[in-house]
């Protein structure tokens, strides 16, 4: 069969082009698609200066979000969103919106919710086994800032254990915020690229990364 005929036969060229894109280590891992250059090279956030008080605000909102997970005080840390605030998490990190692809997690505060109620539940099978996070937050880049909205971007490890087994987890998150009425900053977006996001996993991620 002609690469035309199979073209036709497949309703799409994807897949024969996708191959024939594959270079290097890639050509000999046929069974993962090479990725967006985009994502082979790593997003290289922007930086912007801004009001060294207002930075250090800042720093200290989200490496109290981390904290919050860390101890499971979830219904604070979701305190830390806007009530139209959502937790985004690409399933890769060329992803543009959450509402056409599917993604690893996609929640608005109605959705953290329904989420935190079933973790916090007796009956919680995967809070049962001895169970902990423990995030460590880079430096807080700003790349973008108004007077009342600011965008962030902050790398992160979090090391989870379960029982006698540890996992660790890479990425960084872009964070944008917005000023409350008060002179406060919550978070309207948490977008999270997870380094490992495509790794095979024994058992699934169970709460907010």
């Amino acid at each position: 069969m002609s690469q035309p005929e199979v073209k036709q036969a497949l309703g799409s060229g994807v897949v024969i082009e996708a191959v024939q894109s594959l270079t290097g280590a890639e050509s000999i891992a046929p069974d993962h698609m090479g990725r967006s250059r985009q994502s082979a090279v790593g997003y290289v956030p922007n930086s912007v200066d801004i009001d060294a008080g207002l930075l250090r605000q800042v720093e200290l909102l989200l490496t109290r979000q981390a904290v919050l997970l860390d101890a499971r005080r979830w219904s604070d840390w979701m305190e830390t969103f806007t009530e139209d605030g959502l937790y985004w998490m690409p399933a890769a990190p060329e992803q543009t919106d959450w509402a056409s692809q599917p993604s690893i997690f996609a929640e608005d505060r109605l959705l953290m919710e329904v989420r935190a109620n079933r973790l916090l539940h007796p009956n919680a099978w995967s809070q049962a086994a001895q169970w902990a996070t423990h995030h460590l937050l880079g430096t807080v880049i700003v790349e973008q800032a108004s007077a009342d909205a600011l965008s962030t971007y902050t790398p992160w490890q979090m090391m989870e254990v379960r029982r006698d087994k540890v996992r660790h987890f890479g990425g960084s998150y872009r964070h944008h915020l917005v000023k409350q009425a008060d002179g406060q900053w919550k978070i309207r977006l948490q977008r999270v690229d997870m380094f490992n996001a495509q790794a095979s996993y024994d058992y699934v991620i169970q709460a907010w990364v």
